[in-house]
């Protein structure tokens, strides 16, 4: 069994918080990672309902710089700092040295810790994060300002099988070197292996629909997308629930979670009925809801 990719939707409300919706942030934890998608006002409140320390969080990926996708990070990095961490904190996004210098200079007594920032979405598409198990890559999407999305990718793993190692007469040592190398002695290592693909996962952050996004997103095991509207609003810089729903049935997106919602919203159960009228696989997020990939 392939270790799970555990998410918790801390805040899916949009630019005004309600009691039922926080400003945004995900959390993604896999292989011992813990890593924020957004930082909105209260998301502190929110990881103490997950039972998550926040000095557990490695890495934290901002889609924007409106306030509420980052609100939370100037209190995070108070406790942080209070806390006495002395790991360092990567932050990611657009322009995010100057923002998080911006931030960081808002503390009387400086920040005890090393915040190490990247900056994102000058490429349309680049790797920002090379791991052991997983890569992840910022996608340019078309929102009022600079602003990104992500994308997990979980990377190919190759489960050898026992029998056929057997038959090769390969010991334990001889497989480390041919998952490796890919080859030992002559025997290839799809000899006696299988390819399993990896994973991948896609966030869109605030965006209207965006084709480069949704190739990006093809075959995707989870999207995760800008449903701020059930109808389509050209003066708004945000996507519309029908249009997301008919374009992840086009590109085979195994699973589609809604969030972002706007507050004239009081129920979302139009929302969700609109969405899986269209693509059954359709989820509406709600504050607080856990998912396993």
């Amino acid at each position: 069994m392939p270790e799970p990719i555990e998410i918790t939707f801390l805040g899916t409300g949009s630019s005004t918080p309600t009691p039922q919706r926080g400003h945004p942030a995900i959390l993604i934890k896999y292989s011992g990672d813990h890593m924020l998608f957004d930082c909105g006002e209260g998301t502190q409140i929110q990881l103490q309902k997950a039972r998550v320390s926040p000095m557990k969080i490695k890495r934290i990926f901002i889609s924007h710089w409106h306030a509420d996708h980052f609100a939370g990070l100037l209190p995070m990095i108070e406790t942080l700092h209070l806390q006495n961490r002395k790991e360092p904190l990567e932050i990611y996004g657009p322009e995010a040295s100057r923002f998080v210098d911006a931030i960081s200079e808002l503390s009387y007594w400086g920040i005890g810790f090393e915040i190490k920032t990247k900056d994102c979405g000058e490429e349309d598409m680049e790797k920002i994060l090379d791991t052991e198990n997983y890569e992840i890559h910022s996608i340019k999407v078309d929102h009022s300002v600079p602003s990104v999305g992500y994308i997990f990718k979980e990377k190919d793993r190759w489960n050898i099988d026992t029998k056929l190692a057997k038959k090769y007469k390969l010991s334990g040592k001889d497989l480390k070197i041919i998952k490796e190398k890919g080859i030992f002695k002559g025997i290839k290592l799809s000899k006696v292996a299988k390819l399993s693909p990896g994973r991948k996962l896609i966030y869109s952050g605030d965006t209207r629909v965006s084709k480069k996004l949704f190739n990006a997103a093809k075959n995707a095991d989870l999207l995760i997308h800008d449903g701020t509207f059930t109808e389509p609003m050209e003066s708004r810089a945000h996507s519309s629930v029908k249009e997301v729903a008919k374009l992840s049935k086009k590109y085979n997106v195994k699973k589609l979670v809604l969030t972002h919602f706007s507050r004239r919203y009081k129920s979302v159960k139009e929302i969700e009925k609109i969405a899986k009228k269209i693509f059954k696989n359709s989820i509406v997020a709600r504050d607080m809801m856990e998912m396993k990939l």
